[in-house]
């Protein structure tokens, strides 16, 4: 239980009531954009009563600094992510921190995520950004629905230079049945992670039972692809699969167990499709809702590709697109795809000089308002990627919080490949089209686990 030094209570929401504590004052369906505006009415660190269950939310920058100390602090497996794991078990993201298969599966995938690595994906995620492209040009004229459409490449993107799997996202004229089961099964997780143990077991039942054939369909797809690949040679493939299969432990010299290996692959099917296409998605709304950013990106690509040939970009060639870059920075700012992480106290420790909190208390760290702080400067709201020119970061470096992939040991593995898929991405749509935006849409965030625009809907036009 969370004590201040003082003696007096955290600040919590208005109309607190006995038994069911501020449940009436949270939408289970937007909960993290609940807490942004609760946090700018009750500052920087304040607590939510779900009946008996306590929740404390960290936002200030100063305080999340404090938290993110390794050594006081580490990764918390919040109550969000353990809805996950009848799915994801001990995969990297799921993981408590005294399992051993997380320490054992982090440092053989780890050399997955190098340089090195990355330029063998290249080529795929390039192929990939094509198909996305011709889809949008077999569509040209009519809507296209953007969230789903990053889904779909993001998707395919890692489960290509994963697994070598495919799931045709762009060939079929409706959604794989995996697909269909895991964003269900995200839906559900989501939309019940905020409701007191006794209503998830008496409310919805005919959707958990749903969930649970889910699971089950999930799992049983992952386990046929790993089962066809260890019936292969296995000097024919170099991805993250042929590395849990055949690369032991640098330490124990042991192999990761087949029901660890589908963990970590269902881990990234999840976790690496979802954050990435979000990001996608929120960019390329604000890129149609600002031509003249758009307008500069594009020119960073013309400059570079005069001749009009994108698909020629080279694996060097995306680092060095550098307002690309500033484009996805500022995406993740105002809308971190994951927008906080929990942290755990490993010892007594006391932050904020009075909030003292024992041996496995945990918070929750509301990047989604910390990164619109005003200590960002006045626009903070605003969509600038100009912020992250590093003569405006400069002076403001040292009091921002920006951990859109997380913090510390437990922070996310693959943010390079996510950098490198979005920009590519990004690089491919911008350079082939313009973008027409619906007038009347007015931008609603949907919360998944992750976030997204919620019914975003771009008319592509190619560009002369």
């Amino acid at each position: 239980m969370v004590t201040t030094t003082t003696g007096e209570a955290l600040p919590h929401p208005r109309y607190r009531l006995p038994l069911l504590g501020d449940l009436l004052t949270i939408n289970p369906a937007k909960p993290t954009q609940t807490s942004m505006k609760d946090a700018r009415q009750l500052g920087p660190i304040f607590e939510r009563l779900i009946v008996n269950y306590p929740m404390v939310i960290v936002s200030g920058p100063e305080l999340i600094a404090e938290v993110n100390n390794e050594d006081t602090w580490t990764k918390h497996v919040g109550v969000l992510f353990k809805k996950l794991r009848p799915i994801s078990r001990d995969g990297l993201f799921t993981a408590y921190n005294d399992e051993p298969n997380w320490a054992k599966a982090h440092r053989i995938l780890a050399p997955g995520f190098t340089q090195q690595a990355m330029r063998g994906y290249h080529d795929t995620m390039c192929e990939t950004a094509q198909e996305l492209v011709s889809a949008w040009e077999s569509k040209e004229g009519g809507w296209v629905d953007v969230p789903e459409d990053m889904n779909r490449f993001t998707l395919e993107v890692i489960a290509r230079t994963g697994f070598d799997y495919t799931f045709d996202s762009f060939r079929r004229a409706d959604t794989h049945p995996f697909v269909e089961a895991m964003m269900r099964g995200l839906t559900y997780i989501n939309r019940n992670s905020n409701l007191p143990p006794i209503l998830q077991k008496t409310i919805g039942r005919k959707q958990a039972a749903q969930h649970q054939r889910d699971i089950h369909y999930v799992k049983q797809v992952v386990d046929d692809v790993i089962k066809r690949r260890k019936t292969e040679d296995s000097g024919t493939h170099n991805d993250l699969l042929a590395r849990m299969l055949t690369e032991p432990d640098p330490e124990t010299g042991e192999l990761l167990d087949e029901i660890n290996v589908r963990n970590q692959i269902l881990t990234f099917l999840v976790a690496g499709h979802e954050t990435s296409a979000g990001v996608l998605a929120f960019a390329l709304h604000y890129l149609a809702t600002n031509p003249e950013i758009a307008a500069k990106a594009r020119a960073e690509l013309d400059d570079r590709w005069p001749a009009g040939d994108v698909t020629a970009i080279r694996y060097e060639d995306v680092a060095r697109l550098r307002y690309l870059r500033r484009v996805v920075d500022e995406t993740l700012r105002l809308w971190p795809i994951a927008p906080g992480y929990f942290r755990e106290a490993k010892e007594e420790t006391v932050i904020g000089g009075k909030y003292r909190f024992a041996p496995g208390d945990w918070v929750f760290v509301l990047t989604l308002q910390a990164h619109r702080d005003p200590v960002w400067g006045p626009d903070a709201e605003e969509f600038n990627p100009d912020r992250f020119l590093p003569e405006n970061m400069r002076p403001i470096q040292s009091s921002v919080v920006y951990k859109p992939f997380g913090t510390g040991l437990r922070a996310c593995i693959g943010r390079q490949f996510a950098y490198h898929e979005t920009i590519l991405a990004l690089a491919f749509l911008l350079h082939r089209f313009n973008f027409e935006e619906n007038p009347a849409y007015q931008l609603k965030v949907q919360e998944q686990i992750t976030l997204k625009p919620e019914g975003l809907r771009l008319r592509p036009r190619r560009r002369n």
